[in-house]
């Protein structure tokens, strides 16, 4: 019961501020505030209704940085057109909750556009740094495609420009066509990496398309062509400059026919499966998926790319958890600066589940489905907590009093070194955390439970934790009680403080009233808590006791 002692006023002023509980008694969505060390993410936005374009970035759980949207379009002379997407609104709730806006420049593969529009470079520059300002966007991704090696200078020299024209804090992005075979002629070749790794934040390499509309029938995005595209990026850009574009869709060939490679959205895919007998395989090689689906002449007819399919069997390439998956940890192999996918709205919503996860580095499979995961993601990142294996993080798990101990240890950036040897409890000696707890208890973050005992691996329950809490908040005033199992006779010692801290509307009870002060606070719990203290504890300053 005496667990703990007390943090110093500032370092926990702060910590109840965080500890709004939801019905199962911890707020379920991580800090938009809280500094992180993640891997960056970004996701460009072309297909379906403009105005559900916030439903799908609300929809990735706070995994993106930035949102690319379809605004700048250009006119058949090369000058900017703005399309009929662009929104005012939509920025604002994207600034809102810290998502940059940074909408993409096409052609849309017409060449003519695309050179007309390098001719006069400068102009164009202008316009787009006009229309930045003017919508108060974030930057612009430059995606001119199509284009040869005989404008690879002009191209590099437009980027130059945006540079020049742009002002500081605005990003420039460049959407870069892949080339593992280091071709020097043709649209691959239209692309100077090194030159353009100059004047842009980041080459977002599209790793896609290995098998294309028109093309034969196989992965779009293969394991060995995606790994290839991003040495041969490496070889003239640093990995901090370098994004690996995600496709978030696949492409259909129907058996037996001389032309395919239709363009079709991972939930499309998804939907054809059920509908359609479909069967999955699994290439091991390319590490790519393949569903089979057969179309009987009594069956609806689907559309695909505006093209109703005809009775018969169909060959689809696509990507799933196990492919994205695959493609996630070459960002950590490599250190990559991050992802970029194409495009949000294609995906299973399932993607989300494990993403960011993958994306830096962290293949806690009992984790994707948890609500805190995202504040498990930032925890690891920061090394306040860890998991229990390579695989786990055991969210469900209940945070023993040393866990405790030794993650405000972390968070506080306290040094156990002059400590290593000091036992002052007689359970603690040879323990795990022994210096973490030695230093705690100097710090006065904790204290023992009597007889000298601390019992390092016993729970922290609600109680305890409504009983620091008031500690700290030093509400003073008795409350009314305010769940039927806590009572003055049961719970004499924190009955006051779990009534004073539920009144004040900080830690919440269950949906059926009851606050269950005995229950253990889990790890998932944990990390939203910290997560949640982070900005605070960067600040806090806290000085040994003896």
């Amino acid at each position: 019961m005496g667990f703990i002692k007390g943090l110093r006023v500032k370092l926990l002023t702060m910590i109840l501020i965080i500890v709004l509980l939801t019905t199962a008694g911890f707020v379920s969505s991580a800090s938009t505030d809280s500094e992180s060390d993640t891997k960056f993410n970004m996701s460009y936005i072309y297909f379906g209704d403009s105005s559900a374009y916030t439903d799908y970035v609300d929809g990735t759980g706070d995994s993106l940085d930035d949102i690319s949207p379809s605004y700048f379009d250009l006119n058949t002379d090369g000058t900017l057109k703005l399309t009929a997407a662009i929104d005012r609104d939509f920025i604002k709730q994207m600034h809102d909750r810290g998502v940059n806006v940074t909408p993409f420049l096409s052609n849309h593969w017409v060449r003519q556009t695309g050179i007309n529009a390098l001719a006069d470079r400068e102009a164009l520059a202008a316009q787009i740094a006009a229309a930045i300002e003017e919508y108060d966007l974030d930057g612009v991704n430059v995606d001119i495609e199509n284009l040869t090696e005989t404008e690879k200078d002009s191209y590099t020299d437009f980027v130059r420009l945006l540079r020049e024209k742009l002002p500081s804090g605005k990003t420039i992005s460049i959407a870069v066509a892949s080339n593992p075979s280091g071709a020097i002629t043709g649209w691959n070749a239209s692309y100077d990496y090194a030159a353009l790794a100059q004047y842009c934040d980041y080459l977002m390499l599209m790793a896609y398309d290995e098998s294309y509309q028109g093309g034969p029938a196989g992965p779009v995005a293969g394991y060995s062509f995606v790994e290839s595209s991003i040495k041969a990026a490496l070889e003239q850009v640093p990995a901090s400059k370098l994004v690996l574009g995600i496709a978030f869709y696949g492409r259909l060939w129907k058996q037996g026919s001389d032309y395919g490679g239709y363009g079709i959205s991972n939930t499309t895919v998804e939907s054809l499966i059920a509908k359609y007998r479909g069967t999955i395989t699994y290439d091991s090689a390319a590490q790519s998926p393949k569903a089979t689906i057969t179309i009987l002449d009594s069956d609806v007819k689907p559309q695909v790319s505006g093209k109703t399919l005809e009775a018969g069997k169909y060959d689809i390439w696509f990507e799933n958890e196990a492919s994205i998956k695959s493609k996630l940890a070459l960002v950590e192999k490599y250190d990559l600066k991050g992802t970029g996918s194409w495009s949000l709205g294609q995906e299973l919503q399932s993607t989300w589940d494990y993403y960011s996860l993958w994306l830096n580095g962290i293949f806690f499979s009992d984790a994707q489905s948890s609500w805190a995961r995202q504040s498990i993601l930032d925890m690891v990142n920061k090394g306040w907590m860890i998991g229990v294996s390579d695989t786990e993080f055991m969210p469900d798990s209940p945070v023993t009093r040393a866990q405790a101990a030794v993650i405000l240890v972390r968070a506080l950036g306290i040094d156990t070194s002059a400590v290593q040897d000091q036992v002052t409890f007689t359970d603690t000696a040879g323990h795990w955390a022994q210096a973490e707890i030695e230093a705690a208890r100097q710090y006065g973050l904790v204290e023992g439970t009597g007889d000298g005992k601390f019992e390092p691996d016993a729970t922290l329950t609600r109680e305890q934790m409504a009983v620091l809490l008031d500690r700290i908040m030093k509400l003073g005033t008795s409350a009314d009680s305010a769940f039927p199992d806590v009572t003055a006779e049961d719970e004499s010692w924190s009955y006051e403080a779990i009534n004073r801290i539920a009144a004040a509307g900080i830690l919440q009870g269950y949906p059926d009233g009851s606050f269950h002060p005995d229950d253990s606070i889990v790890r998932g719990q944990m990390a939203v808590l910290m997560d949640r203290s982070a900005s605070y504890l960067a600040s806090s300053v806290v000085v040994a006791m003896n």
